[in-house]
């Protein structure tokens, strides 16, 4: 049972983990053309830009299904 735990905690944390290294380049990319551009848009911070990144995630995510019959 224990095993069971540690791999989901050890998941979990890869997971998050991962999701913070890609939000990086989104606050980068925010912070160095976007505040530049656009009058009234502000820096963000490395949470902000994780936010941006899971919600963008969750809004534009492809649901495909594999129906195929043989």
């Amino acid at each position: 049972m224990s095993k069971i735990i540690v791999a989901i905690v050890t998941f979990t944390s890869i997971v998050l983990l991962l999701s913070f290294l890609l939000s990086w380049p989104v606050m980068m990319l925010w912070n160095g053309c976007l505040v530049d551009a656009v009058d009234g848009v502000h820096e963000i911070t490395w949470l902000q830009a994780w936010g941006i990144s899971t919600l963008f995630g969750l809004l534009f995510r492809s649901y495909t299904s594999n129906n195929s019959k043989d």
